[in-house]
């Protein structure tokens, strides 16, 4: 799979798709759409949002579309960075969530990986978005 270097329209485009391909086969390989984190020992679920945002923020870069490669290590085995904290006021998008709570996971060759997860009124934690760090 290669993934476009530059910063053209074409190349978001294209690095969107990837994002899209990779949630896809993740999706067919978990039917039950979370995986268990053992920083935060709940599951982690993945939703529609999760695809969409972390397409909107990823596709930027190549380096976060490169990390998504790795979404199962990711999701598996970020640790929690710091405690949750309320949403963004104004942010439509966070609006079902009470906390967000930041993870952090180093992936060898990449670096630093920030995966965001949404906190709801039940304690459901939902995949927000995923991008890399630069260092």
């Amino acid at each position: 799979m290669n993934i476009p270097l530059g910063n053209s329209k074409e190349d978001y485009k294209l690095r969107e798709e990837i994002i899209s391909q990779v949630y896809r086969r993740w999706v067919e390989n978990n039917p039950a759409k979370r995986v268990y984190n053992r920083s935060l020992k709940d599951y982690i679920n993945i939703r529609y949002l999760s695809i969409t945002e972390t397409m909107r923020h990823a596709a930027k870069s190549y380096t976060s579309t490169l990390a998504l490669l790795q979404l199962d290590t990711i999701l598996r085995y970020s640790v929690k960075f710091g405690k949750p904290k309320p949403t963004k006021r104004g942010s439509k998008n966070q609006n079902d969530f009470v906390k967000i709570q930041i993870m952090h996971y180093e992936l060898i060759g990449i670096g630093l990986v920030k995966m965001t997860v949404g906190i709801k009124k039940s304690g459901e934690k939902i995949q927000y978005c995923i991008t890399a760090i630069k260092a």
